[in-house]
């Protein structure tokens, strides 16, 4: 999570808290876990914490973030930098990361979020 205000909070759609606990069916303890273990991320937009909805598939999250989000992590991106990354297009993928990921190219995603 992050204080700072979205990278581009222009992004097609986010969710807050309150709208991810109807979603996933559980409570807000729980949907904090999961941006606190980095399976979700998320930022401040003026004052709201939200989650890019392009982070949610079927009604969880989406399953490739997590390791993706543990590579950047482990790269030294900071939650902000590696969400800022994965929202906005990158030249050597061709799309946003979070696109080529949602596309079936976790590998693809990782090598390189593991080159920068």
């Amino acid at each position: 999570m992050t204080d700072a205000t979205a990278p581009d909070s222009t992004a097609p759609e986010w969710l807050t808290v309150p709208e991810l606990v109807e979603l996933f069916g559980s409570t807000p303890t729980r949907v904090r876990h999961l941006i606190d273990d980095r399976h979700l991320l998320a930022a401040r937009i003026d004052g709201v914490l939200k989650v890019p909805a392009a982070f949610i598939r079927d009604g969880h999250p989406l399953p490739e973030l997590h390791g993706t989000i543990m590579v950047l992590g482990d790269g030294g991106f900071s939650d902000a930098e590696a969400l800022d990354w994965l929202m906005n297009v990158d030249d050597s993928l061709g799309v946003s990361p979070i696109d080529a990921l949602l596309a079936g190219r976790k590998a693809e995603v990782r090598r390189v979020a593991q080159a920068l």
